[in-house]
Parts: C-alpha cells; sequence; structure tokens
C-alpha cells in the first residue's frame, strides 16, 4: 500500500518516528508521502525523507490554513525550494474557510499561484479541501490546464462534489481513516461513486481509523481503510490495495 498523504515529520514522532516507520513496513507499506505545510516545516520533512530515500518522498507546497498576511514572502521560499531538489507533487495547498475566511482571498490567490506551478512543473497537487468546495472548483474552473492532476485529499464532500472531482481527468479521491467513522456519509458517497478513481492517506498523526480513534495516527493504520473500503463496495482488500496503489503510482510517477 501506498500512504499518499502524512505527516510523520511532525514533532508528533520525534519520540519513535524510527519505529513508526518500521510498523508501516511491516504493516505492508511501500510509499509514504509528505506534503509540506509552510516553511517552518521544510527542514524536518526534508530529514526524514533524506534519512529514508525512496521510501518517504517529499511534496512541496503552502497549507492554506498557512497562508496569512506574509503568504506571497511564504510562496516566494516554497518557489526557492524547488530550485534546490526534487518533489513528487506540490502540497498540501487548497482552501480551508471551515474556522476563519479572514484570508480567504489570499487563499485563493495562493491556489491560482501553485495550481500554476503544478501546470508548468507536470506534477500532481495535493488539495486541502475543507468547507470550501465551491470555492476550490471556482478557482480550477478558472485556471484550468489540461496539465493538473491531482488529489481531493481527505474527501469529505458530497456526492455531487465527488462527482465533479472525477469529472476532472487524472484527479482521485483521497481517503483516509474519516471513512470509518459511524453516522460518516461517506461510505454512502463512495457507493456511488466507485473505488476505481481513490488513493488510500492517512494524514497522519491526525484522523486516525476506527479502533484508533483518539489516539495519534500512524501509516501502519492504513489497512484499516482499505478494509473498510473493500467491505464498502463487496470485493476484496487485495481488490482495493492493486486499484488504490496503481492510481497512486500513475499519479506521482512513483517506481517500485
Amino acid at each position: 500500500m501506498i500512504d499518499t498523504h502524512s505527516h510523520i515529520y511532525l514533532e508528533q514522532f520525534d519520540e519513535d518516528r524510527e519505529q513508526v516507520i518500521t510498523r508501516a513496513r511491516a504493516n505492508g507499506l511501500s510509499k509514504i508521502l509528505l506534503p509540506n505545510i509552510d516553511s517552518s516545516s521544510v527542514e524536518a520533512m526534508l530529514a526524514v525523507s533524506d534519512t529514508h530515500p525512496l521510501y518517504c518522498l517529499p511534496m512541496m507546497g503552502l497549507h492554506p490554513t498557512s497562508v496569512k498576511e506574509d503568504y506571497i514572502k511564504e510562496l516566494e521560499i516554497a518557489e526557492q525550494w524547488f530550485e534546490k531538489r526534487n518533489y513528487i507533487g506540490i502540497g498540501e495547498i487548497g482552501m480551508d474557510l471551515y474556522w476563519d475566511s479572514t484570508f480567504k482571498k489570499e487563499q485563493e490567490d495562493a491556489l491560482r499561484v501553485q495550481l500554476r506551478w503544478a501546470a508548468e512543473m507536470q506534477l500532481p497537487v495535493s488539495l486541502h479541501t475543507r468547507s470550501a468546495f465551491p470555492e476550490i472548483f471556482q478557482v480550477i474552473e478558472r485556471h484550468y490546464d489540461s496539465r493538473l492532476k491531482g488529489v481531493f485529499h481527505s474527501f469529505s464532500g458530497s456526492i455531487e462534489d465527488a462527482r465533479k472531482v472525477l469529472q476532472l481527468p487524472d484527479f482521485y479521491l483521497g481517503i483516509n481513516g474519516t471513512v470509518t467513522y459511524k453516522n460518516n456519509t461517506l461510505p454512502a458517497v463512495l457507493a456511488e461513486t466507485g473505488y476505481d478513481r481513490m488513493v488510500l492517506e492517512t494524514d497522519a498523526p491526525y484522523l486516525p481509523p476506527v479502533p484508533y480513534r483518539g489516539k495519534r495516527n500512524e501509516p501502519a493504520y492504513l489497512p484499516h481503510v482499505r478494509d473498510k473500503l473493500a467491505d464498502i463496495f463487496g470485493v476484496s482488500s487485495q481488490t482495493i490495495e492493486e486499484v488504490t496503489d496503481k492510481n497512486a503510482a500513475q499519479l506521482f510517477r512513483l517506481t517500485p
């Protein structure tokens, strides 16, 4: 399995990061993809990637909740990092209006800029979308480029939102532990859309699957997400694993 979205470089893992990676390998994970947050997280992320090359693979981008008054400077720093080394994607980018819409316009502009980078560099994007599906769809529509591709990370939208995502060529739904939560509408949404355009993720240390809800999430828990999807679609866990691995490998140009 490929964990397409994990933040194991954060301080929550400082005490046992190597054990976390060992458990991930033991539970069948072949890759862990690391989306960036902002300028303050880059060095920690790259340190993990450099310690585990070909296994922990970094992205570069500016997270929407880090878009503040100084967002232009943050974007400049991110752009400079692209000149120093290669990345497998642009992320974590997007829009988040759940708690605060103060910087809505700035978030839209940061997303526009980073989508342009993605098209020019021909890199996939990892899109964070929280209480902002209409806004993100509007930005993508206004600035659409046929070279764009990516994943709607931690997908939490409606059936209509899922269908809009799947109308975009080369875009996928990122599914994590939330699909295992009681009373979550995501299983019903996914049942309508199928499993052909999904990738697996943890978003560790956040959003742990049942039975670990309330604890720190980690990549080793990804099989619980896979198995829940197998239950939803009435197929084997191996089928879900094969399809999502193929999608992730194709999207991020991963090699074994």
